[in-house]
């Protein structure tokens, strides 16, 4: 059985093959600033305030589920590349099984430690009722939302990212939808945003099951599962830098927030809930791009085809340096129509908005080649390389970042603790992506005389 991802390597063929998991990550972010922007502007600005408050476990959430997902990932198309389709599809089942497992419980544990986990995120007096309402109600779609983004993973690896792409936009537009029926026509706040959230999760959580029940002549389809203790072990290594990427976004999340309530109050806590919402609409190209691209890289790494390596990493590094400066000046573009439709101009979060918004946009032009390359070793299944890169730039110098930059410079520091740590993280990437060049046989980049494309 012969069946490659992308047959031949050139900028249209990747492109073509990575948009729609482009479009999917750009979709999702979008659709959850549309959640924000009813919670914002129907609720307030203090349930939006909740809505980042309680981020951290929904965060933990998503670092299992794309642990196992982009892990599991690399080593499936990995077998794939080598020709070995049966362990493939039995590995895939048995890590979705996992992963529901881990939704249930998540769900289970969750439910019954609900008051203390909102009380330890440090909700005060003020958020805690919207913190509870909101979480509680998320933490039952657990199992669909691990479902939802291990799906989204295989998808592009299945040799199926249309209808990845398809299946999330079809969950995005009933949450958007929803929105505004629960929150607007019935005034069920936050509980009813969260519910929303639910049933955008569960679409193409069920459509997924049932696609690759049915569905028997494609790449990836269930089939009886091996336990592999040891496949379930490399899988979570190798997607340890997602895993450590997602709960440092959940622990920083936190430090943003305790800045905040320090320096300038609930109202700091909604201004930096603005701006992450923008990061996170800004750098979905970068990730999906890399999460798109990076089956393709484990498939021709597999069959050790290290020309197509060459020019698979060439162009990604080419595509990631122009969309740094395109993003970076669109930031600005955006500035203004984007914080109107969360707060009103002039009001006090505004203001925040606004002093913030030009030191935090430097960010746009540092993370793209992070993400990458991050991505990158996961693919080839170096997950500590991976991992570092990872814990560097979310967590270890973004932490010290929150803390330490305040400290000498007040609340400018806190706007620009992510830029810092991204150039910081840069330097480590570099160095890394270079030494490691010759054994993955992706360098030189831009070989003398190079026509194959």
């Amino acid at each position: 059985m012969s069946i490659k991802l992308i047959e031949h390597i050139t900028w249209k063929s990747i492109l073509k093959f990575t948009l729609p998991t482009i479009i999917m990550m750009l979709f999702m972010s979008l659709y959850q600033m549309i959640d924000a922007v009813f919670i914002s502007n129907f609720v307030g600005t203090n349930a939006l305030s909740a809505v980042n408050i309680v981020f951290p476990v929904i965060s933990l959430i998503i670092g299992l589920a794309v642990m196992l997902g982009t892990g599991g990932n690399a080593i499936i198309a990995k077998n794939m590349g080598e020709g070995r389709f049966h362990e493939a599809r039995s590995r895939f089942t048995l890590i979705i099984l996992v992963g529901t497992t881990i939704g249930i419980l998540s769900a289970i544990a969750g439910v019954f430690y609900i008051e203390d986990i909102v009380l330890l995120l440090g909700a005060s007096d003020i958020l805690y009722q919207y913190c509870v309402d909101y979480l509680l109600t998320l933490l039952f779609a657990s199992p669909f939302a691990m479902l939802q983004l291990l799906f989204q993973s295989f998808f592009p690896a299945a040799g199926k990212p249309n209808l990845g792409l398809f299946v999330v936009a079809a969950g995005g537009v009933a949450n958007i939808v929803l929105d505004y029926l629960f929150i607007v026509e019935f005034g069920w706040g936050v509980k009813g945003a969260a519910l929303a959230t639910a049933i955008g999760y569960a679409i193409p959580a069920l459509y997924g099951m049932v696609y690759f029940t049915l569905k028997r002549d494609g790449m990836l389809y269930f089939v009886k599962p091996a336990l592999e203790c040891k496949v379930l072990l490399d899988s979570c290594l190798n997607g340890s830098s997602e895993m450590v990427t997602n709960l440092a976004n959940g622990v920083t999340t936190f430090l943003f927030n305790m800045m905040m309530m320090r320096y300038l109050g609930e109202d700091g806590v909604a201004a930096i809930t603005v701006i992450l919402y923008v990061q996170f609409l800004l750098s979905a190209v970068y990730i999906g791009y890399s999460s798109g691209i990076a089956p393709v890289i484990s498939y021709y790494y597999g069959s050790k085809d290290s020309n197509a390596l060459k020019r698979l990493v060439r162009t990604s590094t080419i595509f990631i340096l122009i969309n740094s400066v395109l993003w970076y000046a669109l930031s600005f573009v955006l500035k203004t129509p984007v914080t109107s439709v969360f707060v009103r101009p002039g009001t006090t979060v505004w203001q925040i908005v606004d002093e913030g918004w030009g030191l935090f946009s430097l960010t746009y032009l540092l993370t793209g080649f992070n993400i990458f390359a991050s991505s990158m070793f996961t693919a080839f299944s170096d997950g500590k390389l991976s991992a570092l890169i990872s814990f560097l730039r979310t967590f270890a110098f973004l932490s010290l970042c929150i803390l330490g930059l305040p400290v000498l410079i007040g609340s400018t520091g806190i706007w620009l603790a992510v830029p810092v740590a991204e150039t910081l993280t840069l330097a480590v990437s570099a160095i890394c992506f270079f030494k490691s060049g010759r054994k993955y046989q992706y360098l030189p980049l831009f070989p003398i005389g190079d026509r194959s494309e």
